[in-house]
């Protein structure tokens, strides 16, 4: 079970300065535990805190930022089932996920604690014209500064993770805003780094009302912002940044081609589609929102996967059977069921699901569905795909093209060719062969382009980014 409350951290300590934010149980609806909240004179204190400590964590080797990140792949692995009650718990992720979100966590931390130590840099020949004869040069990278990070509610532990081991791993001070809906799994995180020899000041982790936190994005101090969550706030956020660099990984509608060659193994393909479409309740960035089935297998898979959906276990996400569990919110579900409910009403066909009670909805799987309603523009961010037929591949890949956005598209052929032409021809961050675009591993180049956000996490990626290039030239 969770603590009865959770501090702050402020300046790498624990602050219970009240219990203002409370954190419900998705599934039942309950206060399951108190968190402090923090006010902008914490925040600015924090922020103060994280430009002092710069100097001393530039200056704290490699190999201590290793020696941390180490430490936390330990206590996480000790702590692997408390860390996965309180997912289920302030989350509503069906717990057999959230035990997945854990490992993941660890993961991150680990690559991080490899990536600390190999942060190099490059021997320049300068020597391209009589007039640099003599010259040498060299470049290295040195950490941007003071970094400002905030997370969503949908990994609350993994993608806080993308955001922390980087900035430890490349020097970076930080002060972090976990999402208000999902504080817990942060404030743990801030426990465990509580435990190392961080220089003081090196981290805050702060949860903190959205009009709070106006801090995290306008204050100069900070040199870097990392953001995840919506687009409509990832833009104002940029728009708003001023000169510090600025990291987004925002919404997707992921689309999953099916093609004529997968005829051999449809019930393989199925399966993976379930899992990419209806994982955690569809609220993943990467969740497959749109499914193009070549018209050849089209009836075929269109069964198969109606039946695959139809037998999805909807319940309470400490079941270990739960495979669909609660949205983060009743009035998340309820805009869902609206999107549903608006494109049946022009026409898709409902397959399956459609239901909802409060923040449970069930997995739902719909046909023809218009191609200007919300369903199929917009991220649905909930446990729902599409289907649509096609006959001329090229067209399917100008199909996927056809939208705001661009984080990762999935791709099922024999044919290494059309593969290819895939992944030069779409407009994404990312192309998986074979298998869906909710798939992701933890070291690889992670994020999107269009409305999907700019710039990339994947530790070494993100490490480049809280990082600068320091050029050194010396004359003979």
């Amino acid at each position: 079970m969770l603590k009865p409350a959770y501090p702050y951290y402020l300046a790498n300590r624990p602050v219970q300065a009240n219990e203002g934010l409370a954190v419900t149980d998705k599934y039942s609806g309950e206060v399951a535990t108190r968190v402090a909240v923090a006010g902008p004179e914490a925040i600015d204190a924090a922020i103060a805190a994280a430009v002092e400590a710069q100097p001393a964590m530039q200056a704290f080797p490699p190999y201590r930022r290793q020696e941390v990140l180490n430490h936390c792949v330990r206590r996480f692995q000790e702590r692997f089932e408390e860390l996965a009650l309180a997912l289920c718990i302030e989350a509503g992720k069906p717990i057999r996920d959230a035990r997945g979100e854990v490992s993941r966590l660890i993961d991150t931390f680990r690559v991080g604690a490899e990536e600390a130590v190999r942060i190099g840099g490059e021997v320049v020949n300068l020597e391209i014209a009589e007039r640099a004869r003599g010259y040498r040069g060299m470049w290295k990278r040195v950490p941007v500064g003071p970094c400002s990070l905030i997370s969503p509610f949908n990994f609350p532990l993994n993608l806080a993770a993308h955001k922390i081991a980087p900035a430890i791993a490349a020097g970076c001070t930080f002060v972090m805003k976990p999402a208000s809906r999902t504080p817990v799994g942060a404030l743990i995180i801030g426990e465990v780094l509580a435990e190392t020899e961080l220089p003081a000041g090196a981290f805050s982790i702060l949860p903190c009302s959205r009009d709070g936190a106006d801090l995290f994005t306008t204050d100069d101090r900070l040199r870097l912002l990392s953001f995840t969550g919506s687009p409509q706030v990832g833009w104002e956020l940029k728009a708003r940044a001023g000169r510090k660099k600025v990291v987004l990984e925002l919404g997707g509608n992921a689309a999953c081609l099916v093609d004529a060659d997968q005829a051999d193994r449809i019930d393989h393909v199925v399966e993976r589609v379930v899992f990419g479409a209806y994982y955690q309740s569809g609220q993943s960035c990467i969740s497959v929102q749109r499914i193009l089935v070549h018209d050849a297998i089209y009836d075929r898979f269109r069964e198969a996967l109606t039946a695959a959906v139809r037998r999805l276990r909807m319940g309470d996400p400490r079941d270990e059977d739960t495979f669909i569990g609660p949205m983060i919110s009743a009035s998340e579900a309820a805009r869902l069921e609206t999107w549903i409910g608006n494109a049946v009403r022009r026409g898709a066909r409902l397959l399956c699901g459609g239901r909802r009670e409060g923040a449970m909805h069930e997995a739902t799987l719909l046909e023809e569905v218009p191609r200007d309603s919300e369903l199929h523009c917009e991220e649905a961010f909930g446990p729902v795909a599409a289907l649509y037929r096609f006959t001329d591949f090229d067209a399917a890949l100008d199909e996927i093209n056809a939208s705001r956005f661009g984080l990762q598209a999935g791709l099922f052929t024999h044919d290494l060719r059309r593969a290819m032409r895939a992944w030069d021809r779409l407009e994404v961050g990312g192309v998986v062969i074979n298998d869906v675009p909710s798939w992701r591993v933890d070291n690889m180049p992670y994020g999107g382009v269009k409305d999907s956000g700019l710039g990339r996490e994947g530790l070494r990626y993100a490490i480049e980014d809280m990082t600068e290039i320091r050029l050194l030239v010396i004359r003979d």
